[in-house]
């Protein structure tokens, strides 16, 4: 028998962490890598895993997530069971409130459940990076025919006070969780790790409605899967951890490790983004197999422009996107995104552009993360005096200087002309 599986993807948080890339818009919604959308991991997974049924839960500042589901991702195939579509918040609960918690967001959509019918039921957070063959979760919820699984990471016992831990028996059973417990239990057999929750299940249908519709029924509840309604049915069904570092991805060497990032904070986004571009990358973009799908875009390549010893267009350990010009400027260790203009004389280094922004010459760029829509004016420094930077923009704990972009559509209007 074929198994029938609906998927729910997350994202509708706020990405509070991540400001003041989460300003305008929901964490998952970020722009990631140059073309890319944080949104794009979690949907390339489902779909490079055979699941098409895919309803993805929206709330916070979610304009700028529509529109890259409606420019790429929100298509229907020829069958019905294929389709990824967007849900606002049903109002649904007593009161006609928005999602509550991650239980709630389910709760309110249990008509699409009941109306699909499913054997499974996938419910997967929408603000991480990381590849992952959910087909081999699935198969591993099947042959210890359980009635919930978690992904788990296994992760240094240090961590333990960072994350919502799992404990477990050796067969990998659930008997616990522990929320930053910086004394919570180990990994059976490996003293020095713990297994952290990454908020990706799979449920068998008839156990996910029978917990939501119970669970809203206590007052005291915060309608969380991981806070509430899991740890209380660990004693009544068939619970199990999946070890993420057993997944496999087609087209990587079996010796690789799969990657999953945590990008909750800026240096965290940071050090994602430069991961992608050195010489052998943790995370590879160029995995044909198990590729990383986003909107598709009409852009024209991009162009390095000028052979002069002082006014060459050159690009050292970076990713480039679509449509850019690169004239008489260098671009080192950084990650470009679409349409970006940078000029004869520029030098941008250790940063990240996102699409649309128009460098002038001579600026120099060091550690920063540039807005999409930002016109930087000629003869910019920016990421060299910290003291100069923290007087006009947004700087983090270790330096990184957030340029936003404008503020008026009449702005907006200059910068793109």
């Amino acid at each position: 028998m074929e198994l029938k599986v609906l998927a729910f993807v997350l994202a509708g948080g706020e990405g509070t962490r991540l400001y003041p890339l989460t300003k305008e818009r929901a964490k998952p919604a970020v722009p990631f890598g140059g073309k890319y959308r944080i949104i794009d991991f979690v949907l390339s997974n489902l779909v490079n895993s055979g699941i098409y049924s895919i309803y993805v839960v929206i709330q916070f500042r979610s304009q700028s997530l529509l529109q890259h589901l409606s420019d790429g991702w929100q298509s229907r195939g020829i069958l019905k069971s294929e389709f990824i579509v967007p849900v606002p918040a049903q109002m649904r609960s007593e009161g006609k409130d928005w999602y509550r918690g991650t239980a709630d967001a389910i709760h309110q959509n249990i008509n699409l459940i009941e109306q699909s019918a499913p054997h499974l039921v996938l419910v997967f957070g929408g603000d991480h990076i990381y590849r992952m063959n959910i087909r081999e979760m699935i198969e591993f919820h099947e042959q210890k025919r359980a009635h919930v699984t978690v992904a788990a990471l296994p992760v240094d016992k240090k961590y333990a006070r960072e994350f919502g831990v799992i404990e477990t028996t050796y067969g990998n059973r659930i008997v616990g969780f522990h929320e930053k417990n910086a004394n919570a239990p180990t990994i059976p057999g490996d003293p020095s790790k713990v297994f952290a929750s990454m908020g990706n299940y799979i449920f068998s249908t008839d156990m996910l409605l029978k917990m939501v519709e119970e669970d809203q029924a206590d007052p005291d509840s915060s309608h969380d899967f991981g806070k509430n309604i899991l740890p209380k049915a660990i004693d009544r069904c068939e619970m199990f951890a999946y070890d993420f570092l057993t997944n496999k991805i087609p087209g990587e060497p079996a010796e690789k490790l799969p990657y999953w990032r945590d990008v909750g904070t800026l240096d965290a986004y940071y050090e994602a983004n430069m991961d992608i571009r050195a010489i052998s990358p943790e995370l590879n973009l160029f995995n044909r197999d198990w590729p990383l799908r986003t909107a598709g875009y009409s852009d024209p390549p991009t162009k390095f422009a000028f052979d002069e010893d002082d006014r060459r267009g050159h690009a050292i350990d970076s990713v480039l996107s679509g449509g850019c010009i690169i004239s008489g400027a260098l671009i080192k260790n950084s990650v470009i995104g679409r349409h970006v203009y940078v000029h004869a004389g520029a030098e941008v280094i250790d940063s990240i552009v996102f699409d649309n922004c128009d460098i002038g010459r001579r600026c120099k760029l060091r550690r920063c993360i540039v807005e999409k829509n930002v016109k930087i004016p000629p003869d910019t420094v920016i990421g060299y005096d910290p003291d100069d930077d923290k007087k006009r923009f947004f700087v983090s704990e270790s330096g990184l200087v957030v340029i936003e972009g404008p503020r008026s559509p009449v702005e907006l209007t200059r910068i793109m002309l």
